[in-house]
This record gives structure tokens, C-alpha cells and sequence, in this order.
């Protein structure tokens, strides 16, 4: 039995055509205290997205008519799909499937087979850090809820992004990692760092933080090709410089 609480039960959406593996993932799900939808195709997926938008969405890629990355693609499009976590569940070892699967947006993923006790721990970490507590979580108290660097700036209480006063439009992930970056100006992280300060985890495919460094450059910066904000340390890893402010020196 999960622990008693006041609060109502996260609302996750399972998709998957495999009736097998949804039942299997929504018993775990629901003694662990979820409450859990299921989707056995993108078209359904989609509709009870719009009719009841879930708090989170575990989403096979491989689904018949609409598949698991336009179902993705669809969802990121709409303001309510926004920053909605996704886990991406894909049958492929096959690293393209996988890059593929966090360029159109998902936040973290799980490769069959997998065990579900750690597809649960999965969306577990992806909730935690997504929820109310995500702003105190992610970073010491004396860091502020509000941060700023040249015309960059982000209220981790609201969870919104701006630069020049317009509203970014990040997933979950971008949006952590953009906070992080902002509270260590100058500083070197590898990406394993990155991958367990961020992300959470002590392990996980490192490409990972590599697509969502490229997403989160292609939405702060200039000219993402020539970075001048998030920049590359070969051999070690990314660091965050700030740009000057206006009238600043360059």
C-alpha cells in the first residue's frame, strides 16, 4: 500500500499497444499509488489527453496509425502539453530511436525489456521534480526563486522562462537544466554530472543531456550553431557564461 496522503493521486496516462505490457506497467503503477488511464493507440492517447490532461504520460514509441513520437510532437504543440512530463518507452536498442524520442520531447526513457519497478522509479523521479517541491528541490534556498543572467530569466516557483521579456516555451527538462545552468555561472559540468544533479540519476545514456543541451540551445540562443551562452568544453563538459547585460561590455 502506498502512504496515506491528502493530496490526489498523480493521474498518469499509459500508452501502449501491447496489452500485456499495459496491464503489467498499470498494476505496478497503481500500487504505487497512481492513478492510471491506458491508451492502446496515439489517436486514443490524444483524446484522453484533451479530455482529462494527465500528469504524466508513459508513451511507447512503436503504436499503430499515429506513433509514439508524432503523439510526442502533437502533445509538445499544445500550451497544456507543454511542460507535461514524458517517459518514452521504445522495443529498440538502437541509439537513433532513442535520440529521436528526446528530440521530439520526452523527458527521460526506458528501453524494453525493462524491469517495471524501475519504469516506476522512473516516473517517481520525473514527478518528483516536476511537482510543487520541484523549485525548493533543485537547488539550495539561498539560490532564489527567481533567476536572472544578462536578459535571461527564470521563476522556478512558476516554472516559467523568459529572455528579453518572452516567455520560453521549455519541456520539464529543459527547464531544470536551464535553472541549474543559471545557479553555476562559469562552471564546468561534466555530463555525468549533469546527468545525476538534473536528471537525478547515478546512471543513464549520457546522450541524454547532449540532445538536451542542443534543445535548450536552439530556444536561449542567438544562433544555436555558434553558442555563445552554453558552451562546449571539449573533453569535459558545458558551461553556462552570461551574457552582458544591456549597455554592458561585451
Amino acid at each position: 500500500m502506498s502512504e496515506t496522503s491528502t493530496e490526489s493521486p498523480a493521474r498518469i496516462l499509459v500508452v501502449d499497444d501491447d496489452p500485456t505490457v499495459a496491464e503489467v506497467v498499470t498494476g505496478y503503477l497503481e500500487r504505487s499509488g497512481y492513478e492510471v488511464q491506458r491508451a492502446g493507440d496515439g489517436r486514443a492517447a490524444l483524446h484522453l489527453f484533451a479530455a482529462r490532461r494527465p500528469d504524466l504520460v508513459v508513451l511507447d514509441l512503436m503504436l499503430p496509425g499515429v506513433d509514439g513520437l508524432e503523439v510526442c510532437r502533437r502533445l509538445r504543440a499544445t500550451e497544456a502539453g507543454r511542460d507535461l512530463p514524458v517517459v518514452m518507452l521504445t522495443a529498440k536498442g538502437d541509439e537513433e530511436d532513442r535520440i529521436l524520442g528526446l528530440e521530439v520531447g520526452a523527458d527521460d526513457y526506458v528501453t524494453k525489456p525493462f524491469s517495471p519497478r524501475e519504469l516506476v522509479l522512473r516516473v517517481r523521479s520525473v514527478l518528483r521534480r516536476s511537482g510543487p517541491g520541484a523549485a525548493a528541490a533543485s537547488g539550495p534556498a539561498s539560490a532564489g526563486a527567481r533567476l536572472r543572467a544578462g536578459d535571461l530569466e527564470v521563476d522556478r516557483s512558476a516554472r516559467r522562462a523568459f529572455r528579453a521579456g518572452r516567455e520560453l516555451a521549455l519541456t520539464l527538462r529543459e527547464f531544470d537544466l536551464l535553472a541549474f545552468l543559471l545557479q553555476h555561472p562559469g562552471t564546468v559540468f561534466p555530463r555525468e554530472e549533469l546527468m545525476q544533479r538534473v536528471w537525478g540519476w547515478d546512471f543513464g545514456d549520457l546522450s541524454t543531456v547532449t540532445v538536451h543541451v542542443r534543445r535548450l540551445r536552439e530556444k536561449i540562443e542567438r544562433d544555436p550553431g555558434a553558442p555563445e551562452l552554453i558552451s562546449t568544453v571539449w573533453g569535459v563538459g558545458y558551461r553556462f557564461d552570461p551574457a552582458p547585460t544591456a549597455g554592458g561590455t561585451s
